[in-house]
């Protein structure tokens, strides 16, 4: 036996004899009700456990753990075993040993006993995968991509070799569950093209999981937000299988498809009510913190006030328990539900002051604006975040970093940056993108103009920074040659410094970039285009052409986005009616599932451009869809809740006016005497100065009025009366103080305005138009201001329009000239009111 030992001892090292008890040893183990009954089974038979014994014996104690209730305080005390020990340095030893599932399954096991990369254990099991990687079926390797993943190695070689296995085998793979762990994974380290690849896969293999696989749609999900890919027609399919089991969702898988869906800017009013009804039903479920933060934290943005109460009257009672980062996040949900419960905000407010010293620098800037946000006063907690910030700052070399506590401490009362921290942002500008310049910019604009007047000419120093940040941004767009590296940066800017420095230069390399708009990014472009104000036709017209072209890849809810800037911006591509009409066809299949809010927006829109969908307005113009409507308004913030009611009083408007054949109902008069009777204030300079003027053109103070309210509940700046002759009507006595509106008289009815007048008689609705009414780089009419002289128009007045910058020109710079400027608007050219 010596003998044959030495002839082949690789044999015998693999194929040693066993104990005759080697299967009842196993069975032992499974057997096992407790972790001492394994630990006492480890230490008797420590010198002859196998590779499956030890695997064995992992996977029953890991098995006993997932059964507790305080997860981590187990695993803790677990790990701490002597035997535990004993078990994890044999396992070190029967690595090579094992089977490809149970090497995967241990390295499992031993990262959720709190095992760090870097224990001699995981580097074994790891750098053992390693060599047997090309072998792994999809399952183990799907299961070692997550182990990876977990270590925080998304970025490391070993995951880019899996991402290539991936991509070599993915006509292959037919099963999503395996695929979805893999796609989370190495989603940090893929192309586009793998990507789009990946997408199109998971769409072909999406009806063979079960409609109950939540974790799949998950990932999913999870996926679309790691690579920045808001693809509606899974989402859509993802949305159905959670809306299927949301009486089976817990509190953390809710909580996580909420995140994913505000990451990706999905929306699913179902989905949010659906959940709010559940997670209100957990309102006396939890009452330890940890759980019940998480409640705070999801169900208070979109809680009614009954719910809101029972939340916050819970967390106060909790507070004394909260951790710092407990305490953060519930100050983060306060401001999310703009809270004013002062008592609460004082209560959190001082816990966080109390770990300040433990937050990361991100962390601070959560603070520091949601501090702003809800008008908490404390100079003791300012003074401490400020120290915390500059020290931060000192050490800190990482452009991002640096420009985040910039951001925080020109947030802070009497914000200043001296020459120290200017000259550190100077030497960051040149590795920033625009995000980092736009941010650094906005907090230098803040410490100009409200930071405290320094004798050392701090403020000169400052605008000298400002000019480099132009300099390095119009540097940084002249050379971009990627329209997605581009969309990437500029997404999310806005603020003045972007407005007023780099819009311009913005547009031109988007214009010069404007044949890689496709399907893809249209929507995205539409909306940076709406929300700059700023008309580029060439830029427009392009979004069209794509519209036009691609419309069938286009999901439909992004429609909304892609009207939006001509609606904005009044603007109509060559094709108007094939343009609208295509968006409008694509949407016709969606009009029931779509969200209340956004069909509202879409009618709206289409409205501005004098474009009405008889289907779209019988979709909206029902008691069943504004029942859901007010359902969905109740989730909203107060903000948003208000635009939308105006938005849909709007919409009403204009289709009683323009399509009365619709026979659509006025619904929106006592909306609209609340809103108006909270709203009326006080006239402006311009304003001021024309009704001064006016009454001298018209001959008397009761010749013109000044803030009248119309039929459909417009405001009229100046409205007066001319007869068949061009001269004007009196109106009767009236008391009207400079700069003090006359009480606003309000008419229920929505008789026209001109059907009361003397024959030939006239009413003018004169209207200032400040920079708000147009483009921000030509003078040309914006949508809203264009829909208004229409509909005043149809109500039977003449409508004259004064625009700020003929008002202010120097042309216009003597009374004298304005004077002649309102005659020959009112009466025409060479008349008079003589």
């Amino acid at each position: 036996m010596l003998r044959l030992r030495a002839i082949c001892p690789f044999s015998w090292r693999v194929f040693q004899f066993r104990p005759f008890g080697f299967e009842p040893l196993l069975s032992q183990m499974n057997k096992c009700t407790d972790e001492e009954q394994i630990f006492d089974l480890i230490e008797k038979n420590k010198a002859i456990l196998s590779e499956k014994q030890v695997a064995c014996a992992l996977s029953m104690l890991w098995q006993f753990q997932k059964q507790k209730i305080s997860l981590l305080k187990n695993v803790e005390c677990i790990r701490d075993h002597p035997q535990f020990l004993t078990l994890h340095n044999l396992t070190a030893t029967k690595v090579e040993f094992m089977n490809d599932n149970t090497l995967v399954n241990v390295l499992y096991i031993i990262q959720q006993f709190g095992f760090e990369a870097h224990d001699l254990l995981v580097e074994a099991l790891v750098t053992e995968a390693w060599r047997r990687l090309e072998r792994f079926d999809i399952n183990v390797l799907s299961k070692f991509s997550s182990c990876l993943a977990d270590q925080h190695l998304c970025f490391s070689p070993l995951m880019g070799k899996i991402a290539d296995i991936v991509n070599r085998n993915l006509e292959t793979i037919q099963d999503l569950r395996c695929l979805s762990v893999l796609m989370v994974s190495i989603s940090s380290l893929i192309s586009q093209r793998f990507q789009e690849q990946l997408v199109n896969k998971t769409e072909q293999l999406f009806d063979t999981i079960d409609s109950s696989q939540v974790n799949i749609a998950r990932r999913i999900v999870q996926f679309l937000r790691n690579i920045k890919y808001s693809y509606y027609p899974l989402l859509e399919r993802c949305n159905k299988v959670f809306l299927s089991n949301v009486n089976h969702l817990d509190l953390d898988s809710i909580s996580k498809i909420l995140r994913l869906y505000h990451s990706l800017q999905f929306h699913s009013f179902e989905f949010i009510l659906m959940t709010k009804k559940r997670l209100t039903e957990m309102i006396p479920l939890f009452d330890h913190p940890a759980s019940f933060v998480k409640l705070f934290v999801t169900l208070g943005p979109v809680a009614g006030p009954e719910e809101e109460k029972q939340l916050k009257s819970t967390i106060l009672l909790m507070s004394e328990e909260l951790t710092s980062q407990q305490a953060l996040a519930v100050m983060g949900a306060m401001e999310e539900m703009e809270s004013r419960n002062s008592r609460l905000i004082k209560k959190i407010a001082s816990i966080l002051y109390k770990h300040l010293h433990n937050y990361k620098p991100v962390e601070l800037l959560r603070i520091t604006q949601a501090l702003i946000f809800l008008h908490f006063q404390s100079k003791e907690l300012f003074v401490k975040l400020r120290e915390l910030l500059l020290s931060y700052l000192k050490v800190s070399v990482i452009p991002s970093e640096i420009s985040l506590l910039v951001c925080a401490l020109s947030m802070l009362p009497s914000p200043h940056l001296d020459e120290a921290r200017m000259s550190q942002i100077e030497a960051v500008l040149p590795q920033c993108d625009l995000n980092d310049l736009n941010s650094f910019a906005t907090s230098v604009l803040r410490c100009i103009q409200y930071g405290p007047m320094y004798r050392n000419n701090t403020p000169g120093k400052q605008l000298k920074l400002l000019q480099k940040l132009d300099h390095y941004g119009r540097q940084r767009l002249q050379k971009c040659s990627s329209l997605n590296l581009l969309w990437e940066e500029v997404k999310s800017l806005k603020g003045d410094w972007f407005a007023d420095s780099l819009l311009e230069e913005t547009v031109v390399t988007l214009q010069r970039l404007m044949d890689e708009i496709n399907y893809i990014n249209v929507a995205g472009i539409a909306s940076f285009i709406s929300r700059t104000n700023y008309l580029s036709t060439s830029l427009l017209d392009r979004i069209a052409s794509v519209v036009l072209q691609q419309n069938e890849k286009i999901h439909p809810f992004a429609i909304l986005a892609i009207i939006l800037p001509f609606s904005a911006l009044n603007y109509d591509p060559p094709q108007r009616d094939e343009f609208f009409g295509t968006c409008l066809q694509h949407l016709n299949s969606y009009l029931s599932i779509l969200d209340p809010l956004k069909l509202v927006f879409l009618g709206y829109s289409l409205a501005t451009r004098e474009y009405f969908s008889e289907d779209l307005l019988k979709a909206i113009f029902n008691i069943r869809f504004l029942a859901k409507l007010d359902s969905q308004l109740e989730l909203l913030c107060s903000s948003l809740n208000m635009k939308v009611q105006f938005r849909l009083m709007e919409l009403n408007r204009a289709v009683c006016l323009e399509c009365p054949e619709y026979q659509i109902p006025w619904f929106h008069d006592r909306f609209c005497q609340q809103q108006y009777k909270k709203d009326f204030g006080s006239m402006n300079g311009a304003q001021q100065q024309i009704y001064k003027m006016l009454a001298e053109v018209l001959g008397g103070i009761n010749f013109v009025k000044a803030s009248v309210l119309t039929p459909y509940y417009y405001t009229i700046d100046f409205e007066c009366i001319l007869d068949k002759r061009k001269k004007p009507i009196p109106y009767g006595s009236h008391n009207t103080t400079l700069g003090k509106l006359p009480k606003i008289h309000y008419e229920l009815n929505t008789q026209i305005a001109g059907s009361r007048l003397p024959p030939g008689a006239e009413k003018v609705a004169l209207e200032f138009l400040d920079s708000r009414a147009f483009c921000r780089n030509i003078p040309h009419l914006k949508g809203k201001s264009a829909m208004k002289k229409r509909h005043l128009e149809i109500l039977g007045y003449h409508v004259i329009q004064i625009p700020h910058f003929e008002w202010n020109s120097m042309a216009l710079s003597t009374k004298s000239a304005r004077m002649e400027y309102l005659r020959e608007r009112i009466f025409g050219e060479g008349k008079s009111s003589s």
